[in-house]
């Protein structure tokens, strides 16, 4: 293929301006920023909710949890970037043989099961740890065949957007981040859309709630907040896991509501309510829709990025890869889509903080019971050994969610008059 003049630039900037600025804007109206209208929410003192050997247990726990993570962290990115951002991959891919789609597979999968295999040492410690402190129950049988169920779906998924974008580029070399950039926005929305039914099955049974008063009580609780549901779905995590969650995944005609078994095994009715009813209020916001919407718009960003800082053939040369098109580019796709993700965390799980807020605000609302939301976030924490207070940097890139001790702060202050 031939290189693209300079001017060829303007796709990679138009669909920068546009995935960028749309998602600013959505992000801007969508995302709760203020997780209390009206009021302040502080974190209140870890020994007001556990005991000193509680927390000292819990921190050890997570330490110990955190160390292999963070080192597969560094050393997941450091070999990826030896594989994407030298010329080590693409002489390993230009051995493959095959037409440009066959090559493209093949190296997906020998990048992922190389990188996969390197953090397997790290995923044993971590599984040896939750075992040994009684949060885990699956037989080293099943997490092999999770380890390699995730694997396939990762190759899977990744190919599928590389074939995409490699077969727009081949076809259109000059204007190809804007198309790839609108389908990698639409393979976001299908990607969501097709996980709670194509993948979600893959390492869970999921069966309906049995008919009862939590089941009545549930459903009560739907209309309440406003929300319309033909079922809610019991996953048998139990098998797995003591962790106690719920969650909502999918939209539209996919969209589910799922409770682990573990919940209704150890929680009482009215702590069960309040996980459900925060559940209810991702549902009622329409969290998993607008979160795809953000989603899509952020990877249309990133492949103009992409556009940009391969538009000139530099680094491509630098490689070893002729063009966006070339197999050969295919480690070094997937070394900028592992460091983007890195980058882009601290932004993700901000918004993820916030938006759990609202769905921890709109369960107060419903159930009118912060003692019992109160005892749920501690009954949550102590089944899961969680840190209280996490060190800050390692919240503010990672969590996902509010801490403990700043979700029970939030229900103190939900119950202060005024």
């Amino acid at each position: 293929m031939n290189q693209a003049p300079p001017f060829a630039r303007w796709p990679s900037l138009v669909a920068m301006v546009i995935g960028g600025g749309a998602f600013a804007v959505l992000a801007a109206v969508l995302i709760p920023w203020h997780w209390l209208p009206g009021q302040h929410v502080h974190a209140v003192a870890a020994r007001s909710v556990f005991s000193a050997s509680e927390i000292a247990r819990d921190e050890r726990v997570s330490w110990a949890l955190r160390q292999p993570s963070w080192a597969n962290l560094v050393l997941s990115l450091v070999l990826a970037g030896l594989l994407g951002f030298t010329r080590t991959g693409s002489r390993v891919v230009a051995h493959l043989r095959g037409p440009w789609w066959w090559r493209t597979v093949l190296a997906t999968a020998l990048v992922t099961l190389v990188v996969t295999v390197v953090q397997l040492p790290f995923g044993v410690r971590i599984q040896r740890v939750e075992l040994a402190q009684g949060l885990s129950r699956e037989p080293w049988s099943g997490w092999w065949n999770d380890q390699a169920i995730g694997l396939l779906v990762a190759v899977v998924f990744s190919a599928i957007a590389l074939l995409a974008i490699m077969a727009i580029a081949r076809k259109a070399p000059r204007t190809w981040p804007l198309w790839a950039a609108g389908a990698a926005a639409a393979l976001a929305m299908i990607g969501s859309f097709v996980y709670p039914v194509l993948v979600e099955p893959l390492s869970n049974h999921f069966t309906s709630m049995p008919a009862g008063q939590l089941r009545t009580d549930i459903f009560a609780l739907a209309r309440t907040e406003h929300v319309h549901i033909s079922d809610v779905l019991v996953a048998d995590a139990s098998r797995r896991t003591t962790e106690l969650n719920a969650y909502v995944s999918g939209f539209g005609s996919t969209r589910r509501v799922v409770v682990y078994d573990t919940v209704l095994t150890t929680l009482p009715r009215s702590e069960i309510e309040v996980v459900v009813a925060h559940e209810l209020g991702h549902a009622r916001h329409d969290d998993v829709l607008h979160g795809t919407i953000l989603g899509a718009l952020g990877s249309a960003f990133g492949v103009g990025l992409l556009g940009l800082l391969l538009g000139n053939g530099v680094v491509l040369r630098r490689i070893g890869a002729s063009s966006i098109g070339d197999p050969r580019a295919v480690p070094m796709l997937l070394a900028l889509v592992a460091v983007g993700a890195l980058l882009v965390s601290p932004i993700e799980n901000t918004m993820s903080r916030a938006v759990e807020a609202r769905a921890d605000l709109a369960s107060l609302d419903a159930t009118r019971d912060p003692a019992t939301f109160e005892a749920m976030q501690r009954q949550l924490a102590l089944s899961a050994l969680a840190d209280p207070t996490p060190p800050r940097w390692s919240q503010f890139v990672f969590g996902t969610h509010p801490t403990t001790l700043q979700r029970i702060g939030m229900a103190r202050e939900w119950r202060r008059p005024g």
